[in-house]
């Protein structure tokens, strides 16, 4: 056993998680493990918080490092969106659990009228730089690919793209600003993502979780 694997079985056991809608959505199904974090993720300004079992503590990142973190073991669970996966491609991690929890769509939008069949070179506007290329690469389709970090919908109103790829809820935002979905890209729920060493050290306890988590959803 690697120096990394030996110190990864003797530490407690990591569960790591980001704030806001996933983290609310996730907890109930924690609870029913019979793991709380045991100081309010949103008054505390801690990166580590300690659990109701000894054993296991959170760690609060930011969602699009979760995969990195359980990826190269500096957590052993982990909660995020599979659009994040996506884009993350989710080397070194198994994906045992989808939470159906948090679910929207990854799409491509633009404005009412714009004609995807064109042979105009669009510009994409997105965070998800690799699943856009992806996307529009399948469809055999050459694109601009302009990376954003937020408010993807401005990028048309002030003609920096025509298209954007992006994760779609209600649509409500899209709307406010002229937009409409034009192409699906996937499905999006939240997935509990597990380290694979962590999976061998760990199997007894890490499968317990699961089981719990698995019999609360269903």
């Amino acid at each position: 056993m690697s120096q990394s694997s030996s110190l990864q079985g003797n530490r407690k056991l990591r569960i790591a998680l980001s704030k806001g809608r996933i983290f609310n959505e996730t907890l109930p199904l924690f609870e029913a493990a019979g793991i709380t974090p045991a100081e309010d993720p949103e008054k505390s300004r801690k990166l580590i918080l300690p659990s109701t079992e000894p054993d296991v503590e959170f760690l609060i990142v930011r969602a699009s490092d979760v995969p990195t973190y359980v990826q190269h073991g500096g957590a052993d669970l982990g909660v995020v969106g599979k659009d994040v996966l996506l884009e993350h491609g989710g080397e070194g991690v198994l994906e045992p659990i989808d939470l159906k929890i948090a679910q929207c769509k990854l799409m491509v939008a633009g404005f009412p009228d714009t004609d995807l069949n064109s042979n105009k070179r669009f510009r994409v506007a997105t965070k998800f730089t690799d699943c856009a290329r992806r996307h529009f690469a399948q469809q055999g389709r050459q694109v601009e690919i302009i990376k954003l970090y937020g408010s993807m919908e401005l990028a048309p109103l002030v003609g920096l793209s025509e298209l954007i790829v992006d994760v779609v809820d209600t649509g409500s935002t899209l709307a406010a600003n002229g937009l409409v979905p034009l192409e699906h890209i996937s499905n999006i729920t939240s997935r509990l993502i597990v380290n694979r060493a962590s999976m061998k050290i760990r199997h007894s306890r890490i499968s317990d979780i699961l089981e719990r988590i698995s019999s609360a959803i269903n």
